[in-house]
């Protein structure tokens, strides 16, 4: 009897061989998969935008309002609207990718390194453009720290601080979402059911954290680099 297809696809896409070397790419089609599903929520959402909303956008509506209005507070008016699309799509993004992690025979993007790096460089490029974008040559003001006289001092350990910002944002989600899910491997094979259950609330409070988190400090950043050198 042969596989379901999609049973199939999830069973042997875990490695593929490119130039002789076996590398993982699991991580790849879940991503890919994932941001199919968002399109496909997407288009199915624009469709239905109306004046009287309906469920579907009354649950978009209430995720997406706090957050811009939370970027709008922090960042003002003008670079509130220009940036949340950036920084919601990314919460979206992932939360989604987070909580892909709780189905059966799937995995978490975001429990591989990859996917991480990827945003984290995403964000650190860019609030580097905005402040040099912003602020021209002055920028290099923001590495130099309050004090004139101990600007040769501060400037290599602001560069150390900024490029372990990256780091930062890829190790935090990706330690905790792949904890997560080792943790809910264990418990499952202890405790199939019972166990499995209270887990899940935590870990989905859990995802949604660390998603929030990741936007807040995207967030923290594009305002750190749009302000004034002190």
């Amino acid at each position: 009897m042969h596989e379901p297809v999609l049973l199939s696809i999830l069973l042997h896409m875990d490695t593929a061989t490119i130039f002789g070397k076996e590398l993982h790419t699991s991580h790849v089609f879940y991503t890919w998969f994932g941001m199919a599903c968002l399109f496909i929520v997407a288009f199915i959402v624009r469709q239905r935008i109306s004046m009287v909303p309906g469920q579907l956008q009354n649950f978009w509506e209430s995720m997406i309002q706090p957050l811009e209005d939370f970027a709008v507070e922090n960042l003002g008016e003008n670079a509130g609207r220009v940036f949340f699309p950036l920084l919601g799509a990314l919460f979206i993004y992932i939360l989604f990718m987070n909580l892909m992690g709780l189905l059966p025979l799937f995995d978490a993007p975001t429990a591989n390194l990859n996917t991480n790096v990827g945003m984290a460089l995403l964000v650190f490029f860019l609030y580097h453009a905005l402040g040099f974008r912003h602020h021209g040559i002055g920028y290099l003001k923001h590495f130099c720290g309050p004090v004139k006289v101990l600007a040769p001092f501060m400037f290599p350990i602001e560069i150390v601080n900024h490029c372990a910002r990256p780091l930062s944002l890829t190790l935090r989600l990706f330690g905790n979402i792949k904890g997560e899910e080792l943790v809910l491997l264990v418990v499952m094979m202890l405790a199939p059911i019972l166990g499995t259950l209270p887990l899940m609330f935590l870990f989905i409070f859990v995802k949604i954290l660390q998603a929030f988190i990741f936007y807040l400090l995207s967030m923290i950043y594009i305002q750190g680099a749009l302000e004034e050198a002190h």
